[in-house]
């Protein structure tokens, strides 16, 4: 699957407070997850509500690459996930996602022949050497420390003990657990270095394990146990995703509107619920309900001081709605996140900047300075990220152009038609 084609986008100026009921697609980050552990499972299981983005059929299709079958249902949209012998030569297309380049590795060590990863240019650019130093630590035999690589699979992986640093990405961690089970001795993961950002996300692939019978012990701090043994079959539905549900609910605190998403669940492993409190912290209104969550705009956002590293996918929403704040402030812990689809730091220093807010880097995280802010170019970076946050911007700022808007179908398949739509404008309107 290629990359998106970037093309350029006016982002639309709201014409008053946002008022609207935004369904959103379902999480990549567990349909990702969903899908490689069905793919090790010892029978048929069942994807439900399962999100059909660029990372999630650059997964699927991967997996296919390996052997497994992977189903479509048209009636209801589900997936059907067949296991079977997986097996090389093939060929696998990450693009630019994190999870298949750092989930498939370990499931690779498990085929029969070469498996080959690449992945879009700048996709080369992000770490991997973790991941891949580990899988050799436990028996693999890998080509390349980096994309492109190749596994070299010898049908099986004894597995055991091993130490990394995964201060770089909470992904390093939870790709080794999702296949830890099939392996001959099963997996010991221990973490050695400064604190593993993203912690929800890990918890994420814990819970999901042991609803499939997997026995994972995290009784001690930094260490992760996944004993051998079999991967059941079970039927899985996708909760709505909370991180690509923020842009909309910051349409709402960056107009003095409100914005209800349906179906947020009381109860999640997933680290976008984290909006919830940080929003309140700006002194929007916060309200789960039956009906969803509902967020309601102050007529000033207060800046905040917060720590993201658990939440940090959701820095450059943040950092746009900061921006638009009364006062300043500061966003720490996500060091890391320089090493995501692009180093988003230095790209939201140097947007923001470029529109007139007062922005300093700083060694973990953002200090900023909203300042009167006038409309121009945003780049994107192909980072579905950076995209949504100039879209933010541009309800409150005229005339900002984000160069690249389809990278947003890297997790949502149709941002800029849910945009328009929230907005009650047609879907050409915004160009």
């Amino acid at each position: 699957m290629n990359a998106t084609v970037s093309t350029p986008w006016s982002a639309p100026l709201a014409e008053g407070p946002v008022r609207a009921t935004v369904p959103v697609p379902g999480s990549k980050s567990i349909t990702n997850r969903a899908l490689v552990i069905a793919a090790l499972a010892e029978d048929v299981s069942t994807l439900h509500a399962p999100l059909r983005s660029r990372d999630t059929l650059l997964m699927a299709q991967a997996l296919r690459a390996l052997g497994v079958g992977v189903a479509d249902n048209p009636a209801d949209g589900s997936w059907t996930i067949t296991p079977a012998p997986l097996a090389g030569p093939a060929e696998v297309d990450c693009g630019l996602a994190g999870t298949v380049m750092r989930f498939l590795p370990p499931v690779s060590a498990l085929a029969d022949g070469e498996i080959r990863f690449d992945g879009d240019p700048h996709a080369r650019l992000r770490p991997m050497g973790t991941v891949l130093d580990a899988l050799r630590a436990l028996g693999a035999e890998i080509t390349g420390d980096a994309l492109p690589f190749t596994v070299h699979g010898q049908g099986g992986l004894g597995g055991g003990q091993v130490t990394i640093d995964a201060s770089g990405s909470s992904q390093f961690v939870s790709g080794l657990l999702l296949s830890g089970a099939r392996y001959d001795q099963g997996v010991i993961v221990r973490h050695s270095g400064k604190p593993v950002p993203s912690l929800p996300h890990i918890e994420m692939t814990v819970a999901m394990l042991r609803a499939a019978g997997v026995i994972v012990d995290t009784a001690q701090a930094d260490v992760w146990t996944v004993l051998p043994g079999p991967i059941a079959a079970h039927d899985v539905v996708i909760e709505p995703d909370l991180s690509n549900a923020t842009p909309f609910l910051a349409a709402a605190a960056v107009t003095g509107g409100e914005v209800t998403v349906p179906h947020w669940p009381s109860e999640t492993t997933q680290a976008g619920d984290g909006i919830r409190e940080l929003l309140t912290r700006m002194g929007c209104q916060v309200e789960l309900t039956a009906d969803g969550l509902t967020v309601r705009g102050p007529d000033r956002l207060q800046g905040i001081d917060a720590d993201l590293r658990d939440v940090s996918e959701l820095t450059p929403t943040i950092a746009a709605l900061c921006a638009l704040a009364e006062g300043p402030s500061q966003l720490r812990g996500v060091a890391h996140i320089r090493g995501h689809e692009t180093d988003r730091l230095a790209a939201l220093r140097t947007e923001l900047g470029n529109l007139g807010a007062e922005v300093e880097e700083t060694e973990d995280g953002l200090r900023i300075q909203p300042r009167p802010l006038t409309g121009g170019p945003w780049q994107a970076y192909a980072d579905h990220r950076m995209a949504t946050a100039g879209a933010i911007l541009g309800l409150r700022v005229p005339d900002v152009v984000v160069d690249d808007i389809l990278s947003t179908t890297k997790t949502i398949p149709d941002f800029r038609g849910m945009w328009t739509a929230m907005l009650g404008q047609p879907v050409g309107v915004a160009g």
